[in-house]
């Protein structure tokens, strides 16, 4: 069936899209990332790291399933992805307005006209009137501009921002709770240190008592020895408090009241320690994988295809319009095919004097799209200069830990030779205390250090974009 010579221009202008086409973040000038990350030291590798999940790598059997609940009944993550349902609704609804509409009308009339006679007889009376009438009606606007179609268009971009924002939600959670965690098991660790210093410093004092007694120490010695355990017993009050909150936000993290993981997570244990070797890849893997950048990309598109939409807005709207129905004055007509009407009213409209609200309109989307491509350059810079951060610290860290653990060794030789001297006469009262001192410090220094190192790779895999997974797809 050949198409007549007068709906060619339509089929012509049907195809035509106004707006700018999308050609990827460089048209906006991109930021181009570096062949590698400049802070990487030992330890860091250049594979590509796995997306997920990073927590398995330390290896603790309670980390893997608190992240497990918190990814399953975290309430930021169920919002992100309720936005996303959102989303894929509403670029459900912008492919459903691409079609005609149509809907069905049943309608009854009465009508009691007085002063109408339309019997003819003339005698001035009324005329009681009734109608019946079934059908129904259909219209569709042409998108003769590509209005539709870059609402369709921004609508897919938004499904993706979407998307990316639910991964974005899993890294932050993910990092969260393992941050609260590594936390947590510090807490725990200097508690039991700080108890195990003040038994010691108990014995010690009762030792000295004793001595007291004998006439081989002073009563000096035991205050200050008193002094000492009393300052030990304090320190431990604010870390139990610390210990309880970080209890109360991991239960937060999975979805549960304050107190519901106490029995899960009250058995002391140690600070789980990172691999020998982190993967870190290179910057331009990051940027495609960091759900916040992926985000602002896809904001971008859309923001550019909204520009389309404005444009189209200046052009004429071509739509048409249709009617059938069926009917008269009795019931029986409803089925009476004589008595059918049919309405077909095709309408042209432009509205070409708004006094450039268009043009402004358009301008608008334009700084929009201007904005978004500034959020995504922003969004770049950011996620390199969070990996270079997080890599340098990390590093750091690593050389802390292993001076720490340094400075242990040789303070629990210094506290042990001088215990020996003190027993054998040699050094005083004053000399052990201050040999102790030393080696608790160094001892909780080294804890510390080993739960901030834990942290800083805790951190390192957030600022990868690492902890998500793909979001799955609507059902059909």
């Amino acid at each position: 069936m050949r198409t007549p010579l007068v709906l060619l221009p339509l089929a012509v202008l049907a195809a035509c899209t106004v707006g700018p086409n999308y050609a990827g973040p460089s048209s906006a000038g991109a930021v181009k990332p570096p062949a590698g990350f400049v802070r990487a030291a030992d330890g860091a590798s250049t594979a590509a790291p796995a997306v997920a999940p990073w927590w398995n790598a330390l290896g603790d059997a309670t980390l893997d399933e608190l992240e497990r609940r918190a990814l399953a009944a975290n309430p930021n993550v169920q919002v992100a992805e309720a936005r996303l349902k959102q989303a894929r609704a509403s670029l459900r609804l912008e492919r459903a307005n691409a079609l005609p509409s149509g809907s069905a009308n049943a309608t009854y009339l009465h009508a009691q006209l007085p002063g109408f006679d339309l019997s003819g007889s003339g005698g001035g009376g009324s005329t009681a009137l009734d109608l019946y009438n079934a059908g129904f009606d259909a219209s569709w606007e042409i998108d003769l501009f590509g209005g539709q179609r870059r609402k369709v268009e921004a609508a897919r971009a938004s499904i993706g921002a979407a998307e990316a924002n639910v991964a974005d939600a899993q890294v932050s959670l993910t990092a969260e709770v393992g941050q609260a965690y590594v936390n947590l098991r510090d807490r725990q660790q200097r508690i039991v240190l700080a108890r195990q210093a003040a038994e010691r410093q108990r014995a010690m004092l009762k030792l000295t008592e004793q001595r007291e007694a004998a006439g081989t120490a002073s009563a000096l010695d035991v205050e200050r020895l008193r002094g000492l355990v009393e300052q030990s017993d304090a320190a431990i009050l604010p870390l139990t408090a610390e210990r309880d909150a970080y209890l109360n936000a991991l239960a937060v993290l999975a979805g549960e009241a304050p107190g519901a993981l106490d029995a899960l997570l009250g058995e002391v244990r140690a600070v789980p320690l990172p691999p020998a070797e982190v993967a870190v890849g290179d910057p331009a893997a990051l940027l495609q994988r960091r759900p916040d950048v992926r985000a602002a990309e896809r904001q971008l598109a859309s923001a550019t295809a909204k520009i389309g939409v404005a444009e189209a807005a200046k052009f004429p709207r071509l739509s048409f319009m249709g009617l059938i129905g069926i009917g008269g004055s009795k019931p029986g007509d409803l089925f009476d095919l004589g008595n059918i009407s049919a309405i077909a009213a095709p309408q042209l409209s432009w509205n070409f004097l708004d006094f450039g609200r268009n043009a402004a309109r358009v301008g608008q989307a334009e700084g929009a799209r201007d904005e978004a491509a500034a959020q995504y350059r922003g969004a770049v810079l950011g996620a390199l200069r969070d990996a270079e951060d997080s890599l340098s610290r990390y590093a750091a860290r690593r050389l802390t830990v292993a001076s720490a653990a340094r400075s242990l060794a040789t303070a629990d030789r210094s506290a042990r030779l001088m215990r020996q001297r003190f027993d054998a006469g040699t050094a005083t009262l004053i000399d052990v205390l201050d040999a102790e001192r030393q080696r608790v410090s160094a001892e909780q220094a080294l804890s510390q250090a080993t739960a901030a190192m834990t942290a800083d790779y805790v951190a390192l895999q957030k600022a990868l974009g690492l902890g998500w997974s793909p979001v799955n797809p609507p059902r059909s």
